[in-house]
């Protein structure tokens, strides 16, 4: 039972680190910019939930259909008129600036939201499933299918829309892509917007199950790091794959090694994949 337990809890976890990291690597892998400001959206949609389930009553489920919007407008204005300037300047450039708006993001956050720890408690609560000793949680449970749901959508967009392929073509090959008529500027600013949307809903989705704090963005987009590593960058079922495998090595060290060497773990992973296996799990070799 305990081993099952393990394994519920691996993939309800990894769902949501994969939702968490699917927009960091969309990122990523389509403009070469490492988005430091990720975790920071992250949390920025949990003060989302939070704010709009306590002073208006509004159900988290609702604050998706507003963060989603709200978070995409944010991430395509701030890549057109910032990120776009400097977007074929080195990586340590775009990591600069990304750097330096997470600084202001997140110390606005704990200028007006303090550093203190919140909790978005559902009344009522929506109480646990129990199957044969095995416990599961219902908002973790309505939290993964959300999060599932989330990542289909992206795939569906790149896969079967127009301005999907286009993000897929711009990846793949640039110069290409230009050659076929693709604005690339465009699509930069649509994969920017479309990175903050899914991190602005993967922070409504984390405020159902962790606290919210401006001081856990780091911690966000070290899962999100690591996730990308993982699975691949660009690449949705890399990002599922990878989440799926982060969670499940955490799990078990927490069980056997105790919670406090869990993210150890992790690093260690991060580390054995660089060396073993750049290019991730569904990555392709030349695009890590």
């Amino acid at each position: 039972m305990l081993a099952i337990q393990v394994l519920i809890n691996a993939l309800v976890l990894g769902c949501l680190y994969a939702c968490i990291a699917i927009g960091f690597s969309l990122v990523w892998g389509v403009l070469n910019v490492i988005n430091l400001i990720h975790g920071s959206f992250i949390v920025l949609g949990a003060y989302l939930a939070w704010g709009a389930y306590n002073a208006l009553g509004l159900s988290p489920w609702y604050s998706l259909l507003i963060a989603a919007p709200a978070f995409f407008v944010f991430g395509y204005l701030l890549q057109r008129l910032l990120l776009n300037r400097v977007i074929t300047a080195p990586v340590l450039v775009t990591l600069t600036l990304t750097f330096g708006l997470d600084l202001i993001l997140n110390n606005a956050m704990i200028y007006y939201f303090k550093a203190d720890y919140r909790k978005l408690i559902l009344n009522p609560p929506t109480g646990s499933v129990s199957i044969f000793d095995v416990v599961v949680p219902v908002d973790r449970l309505i939290a993964t299918a959300s999060a599932l749901a989330l990542t289909f959508l992206l795939y569906l967009l790149l896969r079967r829309s127009k301005v999907g392929r286009a993000i897929v073509a711009v990846r793949l090959d640039r110069d290409a892509a230009v050659l076929m008529g693709v604005n690339v500027k465009s699509i930069y600013a649509v994969a920017f917007g479309l990175g903050a949307a899914l991190a602005g809903c993967a922070g409504v989705l984390m405020a159902l199950i962790f606290p919210i704090s401006p001081l856990t963005s780091s911690a966000y987009l070290g899962k999100a790091f690591v996730v990308c590593v993982l699975g691949g960058l660009g690449s949705v079922s890399g990002a599922l794959a990878g989440g799926l495998l982060l969670a499940l090595v955490e799990g078990v060290g927490s069980v056997y090694l105790g919670p406090a060497h869990a993210v150890t773990l992790s690093f260690v992973l991060l580390i054995i994949f660089l060396v073993v296996r750049p290019q991730g799990l569904l990555g392709r070799k030349g695009f890590e």
